[in-house]
């Protein structure tokens, strides 16, 4: 089962339940899924892009989290938070900051980069290797760290 169908089945299991939250993020889900469809006409997603769409809606969800705390609306950053919990169900989970740094390591090693000038080229590299698995954020950190910048 695909991940597209994993949320159409989890999102009926959860409108049955009458669990208003989960149903409601779900049905974002499932649009987000919808509108990628629609860009090239398919009838269904890889569950690689799937990925990458729930990618978006996670970092949508962090950034609506942070402007209503921000805010002092704790009510709506709970929603969002909720919502969050369930679009995290659905990702693989990131590597740790050690077996990034490991990584990061060896982009540095492999592409022969010395000085904070060659940060895109090991980036370019390690996104390439492990795409999906590693939060580019924590990568570019620890490579900007190990690279002296």
């Amino acid at each position: 089962m695909g991940m597209v169908e994993d949320v159409s089945a989890r999102m009926t299991a959860a409108m049955k339940a009458k669990d208003a939250p989960r149903t409601a993020a779900l049905r974002n889900i499932r649009a987000a899924f919808l509108v990628e469809m629609k860009k090239d006409g398919s009838t269904t997603l890889s569950d690689e892009a799937c990925v990458a769409a729930l990618r978006r809606l996670e970092k949508q969800r962090r950034e609506s989290i942070e402007a209503y705390e921000a805010a002092k609306r704790p009510d709506r950053a709970a929603e969002e938070r909720a919502e969050l919990g369930v679009i995290e169900e659905f990702l693989p989970k990131l590597a740790d900051s050690t077996r990034t740094r490991a990584w990061v390591q060896e982009a540095i090693a492999g592409t022969g980069a010395s000085k904070p000038g060659d940060l895109g080229r090991v980036m370019g590299a390690l996104m390439k290797s492990h795409k999906g698995e590693v939060d580019g954020n924590l990568a570019r950190q620890i490579a900007v760290e190990l690279l002296g910048s």
